[in-house]
């Protein structure tokens, strides 16, 4: 293909539609076609990246390998696909504002009025052309509503590409929802209706409808929305909602909309293979067997701030044959006095994770369950702040450093155990002194972690955006992507080895911790990196799959695995005037 062809997807009528996931199912669906495809996503808002945002506003916070922070969609996008997005990939109205600006004090504009449009809408386009060099196909989500204020510019932007690049080459691809009005047994068309006349009131005409709905548009339905709407009636889809997101690129082909895209773009394609696709969907259908893994965190009162892990643990489950069931246990609730009670949330769980995060609330929580994890031997999974903090329990609770604490969370503390590089202290800037992005990392090979990414270095690998090295030596280098600003602190590391703590993965120069496990425990395990950002259902992470895995021996130690068409028997009940903890 001489030409780049662009695929454009706005929503309407609500948010939340899964306007990521659709954008991702094509982009699953047009790749497993052969073409070259790239993916970005337009942020309507201000902030510059979503790095500083409340993740209970925002959700997740993705990270690529080149550090970049963005929007959680990007994950979807990685996740569904085999591309390895960057900075370019996410494009906000703070960074479009700040470059117009920025270009403005330099006097680029040669004194010109600055004003939306050309200048705004101009930074635009050449942001997407940017993104999009040298691809077949570029797939652009704009982030919100159709009738969002903010949202006017990127629109207005879009609209002018089908002028710049041609007819032939640009495809508007809009999502709304059909809603069922049970008391009427109708389904409603007109928020459809509606969501595109406002679309085509500001110049764009989609020829493609996605219609959200819980059940399959009957023919009739279609044919009303086709001719209010303008377009042909096969250019209808229905987006039923699935059991899984997994579910949605098969269900959409099914739909024939990757027929109809390539259609519409004059595109020279082979025939879809979709054989990985239809395995997951399959093995999703089929499982039979469970295990609850308990998540102890301080978002989860919002899903999305752990979507990359939540979807982790599922691909975790999916590579070990069985569902992942995530509890979901506020790290605030073991603070106060009734702390030993509440411990009865663990009950049922084969598996313990605490995930990433910033700030001290909920910290002792977490190292209260973290304290029970390791007594107990029930296999734990530390991610990053997780991973701090199954130090400082291990340097309070094993080691007799009662006053052990982070630096972020305690200044002053006799011994920091996680603290920070000294050349970061003077940075001022909120993300100056991140570690963000892909760093190499070197494993010992008999490990936990070592044995994790050999065994499973051949699915992992898979992913074009993950590399397991074998050294000559047997130990193995891999990278993967970080975000955080505090580090284990090296005075430490002797005092912790010589107690059977395994500091099983450094960086190359062996400076900085990155992985760190126990001797003489089934799964206890932390890593300073996101493993959940490099992990797909095609290609489960190793870390991910081997947690789940260790969480089915512990299950097995107690009874059978959880059958969902049956009531659990022999689960492991945890009883805490039996079991054990230290804090």
């Amino acid at each position: 293909m001489n030409k780049t062809k662009y695929i454009f997807i706005t929503g309407g009528v609500v948010s939340s539609l899964g306007k990521g996931i659709a954008a991702a199912s094509i982009a699953a669906l047009l790749e497993a076609r052969g073409l070259n495809i790239t993916m970005q996503k337009l942020d309507p808002y201000i902030n510059v990246d979503p790095g500083t945002m409340n993740p209970f506003q925002h959700g997740e916070v993705f990270v690529t390998d080149d550090g970049a922070e963005t929007d959680l969609d990007l994950g979807h996008y990685e996740r569904f696909t085999s591309i390895s997005l960057t900075k370019k990939n996410n494009l906000t109205s703070g960074q479009v504002y700040d470059s117009v600006i920025n270009n403005e004090r330099k006097g680029l504009y040669l004194g010109k009025t600055v004003q939306v449009i050309p200048h705004i809408t101009d930074e635009i386009k050449k942001r997407i052309m940017e993104a999009s060099d040298g691809k077949d196909v570029a797939i652009i989500e704009i982030g919100g509503t159709v009738g969002d204020i903010e949202s006017l510019p990127f629109l207005e932007a879009i609209r002018q590409f089908q002028l710049d690049k041609g007819r032939e080459n640009v495809l508007y691809v809009h999502l709304t929802l059909v809603p069922f009005i049970k008391t009427a047994d109708e389904l409603k068309t007109k928020p459809t209706q509606h969501s595109v006349k406002e679309l085509r009131a500001i110049g764009i005409e989609p020829s493609i409808i996605i219609c959200r709905a819980d059940r399959v548009l009957p023919q009739d339905i279609r044919a009303k929305i086709a001719l209010f709407c303008n377009v042909e009636a096969d250019a209808v889809i229905t987006a039923k909602d699935e059991e899984s997101i997994y579910d949605v690129p098969l269900a959409l082909h099914e739909e024939g909309l990757d027929s109809k895209i390539i259609g519409y773009l004059n595109i020279w394609a082979k025939s879809p293979d979709l054989s990985e696709w239809e395995k997951i969907s399959d093995t999703l259908k089929t499982l039979k067997n469970s295990v609850t893994i308990g998540v102890v965190g301080k978002y989860v009162y919002l899903k999305e701030s752990y979507k990359s892990l939540n979807e982790s643990l599922i691909h975790g489950g999916i590579a070990n044959n069985l569902t992942v069931n995530i509890k979901y246990i506020n790290s605030e609730d073991f603070e106060g006095d009734d702390w030993k009670e509440r411990l009865m949330e663990f009950d049922g769980c084969s598996g313990i994770l605490v995930p990433g995060g910033f700030g001290s609330r909920g910290i002792n929580g977490m190292i209260k369950a973290i304290n029970y994890a390791r007594i107990n031997n029930i296999p734990y999974f530390g991610i990053c702040l997780g991973m701090q903090l199954m130090t400082i329990e291990y340097a309070r609770n094993a080691l007799g450093l009662k006053d052990a604490n982070s630096y972020e969370f305690d200044e002053i503390t006799p011994d920091p155990v996680i603290s920070i590089m000294e050349d970061q202290k003077d940075i001022g800037n909120m993300g100056g002194t991140m570690r963000l992005g892909a760093y190499p990392c070197i494993i010992s090979k008999n490990t936990l972690a070592g044995q994790a990414y050999l065994k499973n270095s051949k699915k992992y690998l898979i992913n074009k955006k993950n590399s397991v090295k074998v050294s000559h030596d047997g130990n193995i280098m891999i990278s993967e992507r970080h975000r955080h600003r505090f580090e284990f602190n090296n005075k430490y590391r002797e005092i912790f080895k010589s107690s059977g703590f395994v500091f099983s993965g450094v960086s190359p120069d062996d400076k900085l911790i990155e992985i760190c496990e126990l001797k003489d425990h089934p799964w206890f395990v932390g890593c300073q990196f996101h493993p959940e950002f490099k992990s797909s259902p095609l290609s489960p992470h190793p870390l991910f799959k081997e947690f789940i895995s260790a969480a089915v021996k512990y299950f097995n130690g107690s009874g059978a695995l959880k059958t969902k068409s049956k009531k659990q028997k022999n689960a492991p009940h945890i009883n805490n005037k039996k079991k054990n903890f230290t804090v």
